[in-house]
């Protein structure tokens, strides 16, 4: 997906309408990087700003990947940088009656896949291999048929996001391990805790075609997106759990939050956490974050 540069942020960075209701879903497979803390950090001031509510969820339901001290450790994170989060926290784990009852509002599309990972290397897009084969669905993944050319959208960050050059191919909304895939979970976990305006990472920018195409067959009304970019090294890798990297000490909140603050953009006075989050509250304008895929990002704290 390209943003087109001639299309303004249609905006300007300022707040949605009222109502706002944000929210930080991170997986609980390691604890927070700083990659992972600028979104937090985008997503609570962009909510704050707006006079929102900001909800945090754990998307749980990739369960190999699950951590059982990640949890704790993250929540621990936020609340040591200021972010603190309205109302209980919500799990992703929770919600799969609904998964299930979206799965078959869908049934007419989906059809039965047998293909591996291995199978489908070197593809950009599900070749169809299974869309006629008349799989048995107890054992198998369900690809949903789609063939559409990709929707477009605004987002707050990048513009106006021109996706139309490919096709949305068949995609996975239910696992072969029968948990449903990470764009029907995201989509109805959403919409089950009222979020209407998502902020996260630009690593998830083509995944939202996806999202988009499922709302609009669920009856659901999208939300409004924003995404921000995401840290790399200055080699161009992203920081990731998967990469191992570095996790965040709690200790260093201020400078933590001053890295990831100048990283969106913002030149911010180093002091406590809670008079740095104030000041950023005041200054914040989404229309100030870089547009762009990524940031290089490189910190070291004198001790």
């Amino acid at each position: 997906m390209t943003p087109r540069s001639a299309h303004l942020r249609e905006d300007n960075g300022k707040q949605p309408a009222a109502d706002y209701v944000g929210r930080f879903a991170p997986t609980p497979s390691g604890p927070l990087h700083i990659g992972s803390l600028l979104s937090a950090v985008a997503s609570w001031l962009d909510a704050r700003a707006g006079s929102g509510t900001w909800l945090v969820r754990i998307d749980d339901l990739d369960t190999p990947r699950v951590d059982p001290d990640a949890e704790s450790a993250i929540l621990a994170t936020l609340e040591s940088h200021g972010l603190r989060w309205d109302g209980p926290v919500h799990r992703q784990s929770d919600n799969q009656d609904r998964h299930v009852g979206a799965i078959s509002q869908l049934d007419a599309r989906c059809f039965a896949c047998g293909c591996t990972r291995r199978e489908l290397r070197g593809h950009d897009q599900y070749p169809g291999t299974c869309r006629d084969r008349g799989l048995r669905r107890d054992g198998n993944a369900l690809r949903v048929r789609a063939g559409l050319a990709a929707p477009e959208f605004v987002d707050r960050v990048q513009g106006y996001v021109d996706m139309s050059p490919r096709t949305v191919g068949d995609f996975i909304v239910r696992r072969r391990d029968g948990f449903a895939s990470y764009p029907l979970a995201v989509v109805v976990d959403d919409l089950a805790i009222g979020v209407n305006n998502v902020v996260r990472g630009a690593d998830l920018l083509d995944n939202t075609a996806e999202q988009l195409l499922l709302m609009r067959w669920l009856g659901m009304e999208a939300p409004t997106y924003a995404h921000v970019p995401v840290v790399v090294e200055a080699s161009g890798v992203k920081l990731s759990k998967h990469n191992r990297a570095t996790a965040i000490d709690n200790r260093w909140a201020a400078h933590n939050l001053a890295a990831v603050l100048s990283l969106l953009g913002f030149d911010p006075p180093l002091g406590q956490v809670e008079t740095m989050l104030a000041w950023a509250v005041d200054e914040w304008n989404i229309a100030r974050v870089p547009r762009g895929a990524t940031v290089t990002g490189f910190f070291a704290i004198d001790r």
